[in-house]
């Protein structure tokens, strides 16, 4: 049964990856696709890269086993009589390009539009393959049909989801742990919409993705690197596309969103931020989720854990509005099942708002700031689960760049005798 496949394809992907992990790792030091210690980086000290290699063969691997030549697709109505099919082939042949270029980024780093290059063409080939969305259902608004713009809308898509896991891929385990839980979200939604195909790939995908956990978490002892992230990336925007997005659910175009919510939200955070202070959207910062909750004293496990936290509570919340049985039969609303998705909904939007405030997303005038602890901060020593020193509040600016040499940067302070405080951040910057 496509069941037991999913779950086979789940355990032995994990188990390949994390078998083949070391040894990518051991390549990633012989070429010299080793990360250094950054300023805005959290890593304590060299770590190879290329982990990403061992995800790839792990997924390439079951794929070859338990996915379909072709993949199936439900009729929906505006799809005629005969329902669509995606090659499998054709979306393997993706993930090996995107996952090659972010090898080749890994080892020479790539400049941005040479990389950018490299992932439209790995969407370009999943579009040709049959990953493409032509119509979405609009929850209580009906069918809307983009025909002949519906391929450049999913390259555009799987593309902005390669970036997004690749900009979340900043702490140790953070995007192979989201990752994992998504996957595993999209395995649940996809087989409950009758694409198994879909659920299969979400499935080995999930696997693998905690296969490599086991050497990412913190300490890492190897980093997936671009190679990793913008497959994983690529994966999840394919599964997003084939298992939901292609079906005339009434969910299909709200349940990808949730279950991404926390690295889009992520992303579109740090981007507008970018662009707001007339900064390359690409370029690198300190200010994503896990920069913040280091600078108020977050070890690397905290972070990870609230963050796997809250994408595992709009994971469960996105399953449950397509799996519960909130109105039978089209017949009438359970009460019951429907206090039950309420009751899910109220705790991952209480747990949102938590995390908003303690990051200062948004700005609430009148709530206390969460400033960091007294006392030095931790060094990150391998296995203490604390996060290396972050640069001095002096050297980052608003916007999360380097600040001038005189410290003050494009940021607003507040002065007075004794500690400045960086108004958009609330971190001490100098003393007078």
């Amino acid at each position: 049964m496509d069941y037991w496949h999913a779950v086979l394809a789940f355990v032995v992907a994990g188990a390949i990856a994390a078998a083949l992990t070391p040894l990518a790792a051991r390549l990633a030091r012989m070429i010299g696709a080793v990360d250094a210690p950054r300023d805005r980086g959290l890593a304590a000290h060299e770590t190879p890269l290329l982990g990403g290699l061992a995800i790839l063969s792990a997924v390439l691997i079951c794929a070859a086993i338990w996915m379909p030549h072709s993949i199936q697709l439900p009729l929906t109505p505006h799809s005629g009589r005969t329902a669509s099919h995606v090659n499998t082939l054709g979306l393997m042949a993706g993930a090996v390009l995107i996952a090659l270029v972010g090898v080749l980024d890994d080892v020479f780093d790539l400049p941005p539009l040479v990389k950018l290059l490299g992932q439209v063409t790995a969407a370009i080939i999943a579009v040709k393959a049959g990953a493409v969305v032509t119509d979405v259902t609009i929850p209580f608004v009906g069918a809307l049909q983009f025909p002949h713009a519906g391929g450049t809308l999913t390259v555009i898509w799987l593309v902005a989801l390669m970036n997004v896991i690749n900009f979340s891929d900043g702490v140790d385990g953070l995007a192979a742990g989201l990752t994992a839980i998504d996957g595993i979200a999209f395995t649940v939604i996809a087989f409950s919409l009758h694409v198994s195909g879909a659920a299969v790939l979400a499935a080995l995908t999930a696997g693998a993705s905690l296969g490599f956990l086991a050497h990412n978490f913190h300490p890492a002892s190897v980093f997936m690197g671009d190679a990793g992230a913008n497959l994983l990336g690529y994966l999840l925007g394919v599964v997003a596309v084939v298992g939901t997005l292609k079906t005339n659910a009434v969910v299909a175009l709200l349940v990808p969103f949730v279950i991404l919510a926390v690295p889009v939200l992520d992303t579109a955070f740090v981007v507008a931020k970018r662009l707001k202070y007339g900064r390359k959207p690409w370029s690198a910062d300190a200010n994503h989720f896990h920069h913040r909750m280091a600078r108020i004293g977050f070890s690397q496990r905290k972070t990870v854990a609230y963050l796997y936290t809250w994408s595992a509570l709009l994971a469960l919340l996105a399953v449950a509005l397509r799996v519960l049985p909130i109105h039978p039969h089209n017949t009438h609303y359970s009460a019951a099942w429907f206090a039950v998705l309420a009751v899910l909904a109220l705790v991952a939007f209480a747990f949102s708002i938590y995390l908003v405030i303690v990051l200062e997303i948004f700005k609430f005038p009148g709530l206390p700031r969460f400033e960091p602890a007294a006392g030095p901060r931790p060094h990150g020593d391998p296995g203490s689960g604390a996060p290396p020193p972050l640069p001095p509040a002096a050297a980052l600016a608003d916007d999360g760049s380097p600040a001038p040499a005189d410290g003050i940067g494009v940021a607003r302070r507040e002065e007075s005798e004794g500690p400045a405080r960086d108004v958009e951040t609330g971190e001490v910057t100098r003393v007078r």
